[in-house]
């Protein structure tokens, strides 16, 4: 059976972070040992010391001290170090991994089908890439649990054995009934609460989102109430099911205490044959084998959460990102169905609102799937091209402009990172934006707030347009590039968009029902809706000269 996506990419980090691991493993199995010899040492040098007062003076003075003092000490020195190691390893092999693993998964949401990555929305896409992987850490850092509870219980079986086989074998009976009462418990009990939770956290987080984003239009039309109620009842439930994990692992809790208190009493009556210093240390030998392997049975509590985080993130993950491709030609020709554009050409997209003048932008740009013959690059047809073969063709400003939560310079950088401040400033200028940008308090660097906020619609996209315009690309679809903008401003942009196009050869694939944006082209394809199957666009194409 092959592993899934998440187990291979978990594999692959686990062997680059495979030194940190070995370390964190070493360190553990030194915490299990010596926390277990040093209660075990604890209990039979205070149980010999006490008996050793009781027998008179020449018995107490003849007790060496000195010796199980200093070993008890050296003990709790060599615990304290090695469990700062285990954790400091362990965690930072397990934040290396988690820093991987994120831009992997970015990178498939990315390559996934049109379809498919277009339905993830921004709250689930960000409870995917935050929630679901940390959930996934626990692998890491509980891999150096097998080795302490190992460590732990093989000593505290060693140290029972000095007072006798059978106590050690009862050591090792608990130890066995425990881990198999764990796993039984947080089966029923533990993972499907660990599972639930896990969804309906994704589910709260998504819905704040949405809200958060509407937030606007839900205070005009005083639809907050509506919002908050949902919102609330998404909280009840993960409070429910948190009250439910929590119950949970109170039966667990109990469990293990009860099975404790039966141990140590079952060791405590198979060691009274062997003196009663060695009674004492199997007794709390048999206390810390249970506890060292307390770390294995949490983990099956956890089983459920990464389980189901593994499930969601293998969706996604399943979509391997290919190399980025470059345009087959330096300047390829575009073919819109029936109509040819040479490189350089301009063409206008008109049509009435939903005709699907936006969808064929974004079959344009592997956005959206497109069908044989809705268009072709450099003779090869749409439909045979992977988005990494058709984006280095194309630089784009959508209707909707998407901005960072960012600096205006980390926003055009999208485009183009390695773009020096003359090209960012040249850029802006073309869309009438440098002005404005250089009164703003910081200038490239000022902070815009999320999406862009500081800035007004008809600014974000003149932004969005700067950023397209960095794009060194052959052909710039626009997308309705002056809507929002005054006679004014428009005039400009236009202006200086003929300007920049005529300078630099490079060819425009535009939709607008703007009159003075069109006058930019010279043809024109009336996009007619003739049916919209799964909400697709198919369309016809109406050749004829551009309007002025």
């Amino acid at each position: 059976m092959s592993k899934s996506p998440l187990s291979k990419l978990v594999a692959e980090q686990r062997r680059r972070q495979a030194g940190p691991l070995i370390i964190a493993a070493v360190a553990a199995a030194v915490v299990g040992a010596a926390s277990t010899a040093l209660l075990g040492l604890s209990g039979w040098f205070i149980t010999g010391a006490a008996l050793a007062g009781a027998a008179g003076l020449a018995t107490a003075q003849a007790f060496n001290v000195l010796l199980p003092s200093a070993t008890i000490r050296l003990l709790a020195i060599l615990r304290t170090v090695a469990r700062y190691g285990e954790r400091l390893q362990g965690h930072a092999a397990a934040l290396d991994a988690l820093a991987a693993i994120r831009p992997r998964l970015f990178a498939a949401l990315a390559a996934a089908p049109p379809r498919e990555a277009l339905a993830v929305s921004r709250g689930e896409a960000a409870a995917r890439l935050v929630q679901d992987v940390d959930a996934v850490e626990t692998r890491f850092v509980r891999l150096s649990a097998p080795w302490g509870a190992g460590a732990g219980v093989g000593m505290a079986i060693a140290l029972a054995a000095l007072a006798g086989v059978w106590p050690a074998l009862a050591i090792l009976t608990a130890i066995a009934v425990h881990l198999v009462l764990a796993r039984a418990l947080t089966r029923r009990l533990s993972a499907p609460a660990g599972a639930a939770i896990q969804a309906a956290a994704g589910e709260l987080k998504e819905a704040l989102a949405a809200f958060a984003a509407a937030a606007p239009e839900l205070k005009v039309y005083g639809a907050q109430g509506p919002a908050l109620d949902r919102i609330a009842a998404l909280g009840d439930r993960l409070d429910a099911l948190k009250v439910r994990a929590a119950r949970a692992q109170g039966i667990l809790g109990l469990s293990e205490g009860a099975l404790t208190g039966l141990a140590v009493a079952v060791v405590l009556a198979l060691a009274a044959p062997a003196s009663a210093p060695l009674a004492a240390l199997a007794a709390l030998a048999a206390v810390m084998a249970i506890e060292a392997a307390a770390p294995i049975a949490r983990a099956f509590e956890q089983d459920g959460a990464a389980e189901a985080a593994g499930q969601r993130l293998d969706a996604l993950l399943r979509h391997a990102p290919s190399d980025t491709a470059s345009a087959k030609a330096v300047r390829p020709a575009l073919r819109l169905q029936d109509l040819d554009l040479p490189p350089g050409s301009r063409l206008a997209l008109t049509g009435p609102t939903g005709s699907g003048k936006t969808t064929r932008l974004e079959q344009l740009l592997g956005l959206r799937s497109a069908p044989a013959g809705a268009f072709a690059l450099d003779g090869e047809d749409g439909a045979n091209l992977s988005p990494a073969a058709l984006r280095p063709a194309f630089a784009y400003a959508p209707q909707d402009a998407a901005l960072l939560a960012g600096t205006v310079r980390e926003n055009l950088k999208l485009a183009a990172p390695a773009a020096t401040d003359e090209a960012l400033w040249a850029a802006l200028d073309d869309a009438a934006l440098a002005d404005r940008v250089r009164a703003l308090p910081q200038g490239l660097d000022t902070w815009l707030g999320e999406a862009g906020e500081r800035l007004s619609g008809g600014e974000r996209r003149r932004l969005s347009l700067a950023r397209a315009l960095l794009r060194d690309a052959p052909w710039l679809l626009l997308d309705e590039p002056t809507e929002g903008l005054d006679a004014a401003t428009e005039a400009l942009v236009v202006a200086r968009l003929d300007a920049r196009l005529r300078e630099t050869g490079q060819g425009l694939v535009l939709v607008s029902h703007r009159r003075a944006p069109l006058a930019l082209c010279e043809r024109s394809m009336s996009v007619e809706t003739v049916s919209r199957p799964a909400g697709s666009a198919i369309s016809r194409p109406m050749i004829e000269p551009a309007k002025p």
